[in-house]
C-alpha cells in the first residue's frame, strides 16, 4: 500500500480546512496548495481579510503547537493588509494503527481543532 507523500498529506489538510472555512461563511480570494507557500487561504469574512496556514501534522505530533517564529514573518505580511491570521493545524494518523503511516488505501483519523488566531 502506497503511503501518502507530503503533498498528498497536506492536499488532505487543505481540504479539510477549506470545508471548514467554507461551512462558516469564509469567501476565498485565494488558494495556494503547494507545499512552503504560505498562506494557504487568503479568504474573506465580515468584510474582514483572513490568512490562513495549514499544516499537516502527523500522529504522534500536536497539531495545535506551532512555531511563532516561523509566523511571526507571515503576520507581518498579513499586518500590511490589516489582515487577521491564523494557523490551522490538522492532525492526521492511520486509523488502523496511530504508529502505522497513512496510505492511500486504508482510513485515516483527524484531528482538526479549527482556526487559532496568531
Amino acid at each position: 500500500m502506497p503511503k501518502l507523500n507530503k503533498q498528498e498529506l497536506h492536499n488532505l489538510a487543505m481540504n479539510i480546512v477549506g470545508k471548514d472555512l467554507e461551512d462558516n461563511g469564509f469567501d476565498f480570494l485565494g488558494v495556494n496548495s503547494e507545499l512552503k507557500k504560505n498562506p494557504q487561504f487568503v479568504a474573506l469574512k465580515d468584510k474582514k481579510l483572513h490568512f490562513v496556514i495549514v499544516r499537516a501534522i502527523e500522529y504522534p505530533d500536536d497539531p495545535s503547537a506551532f512555531d511563532p517564529a516561523f509566523l511571526k514573518d507571515i503576520k507581518e505580511h498579513a499586518n500590511k493588509f490589516e489582515a487577521r491570521t491564523f494557523y490551522a493545524g490538522v492532525g492526521l494518523a492511520n486509523s488502523r494503527n496511530y504508529e502505522e503511516p497513512i496510505t492511500t488505501e486504508e482510513d485515516y483519523v483527524v484531528n482538526y481543532n479549527g482556526l487559532q488566531e496568531i
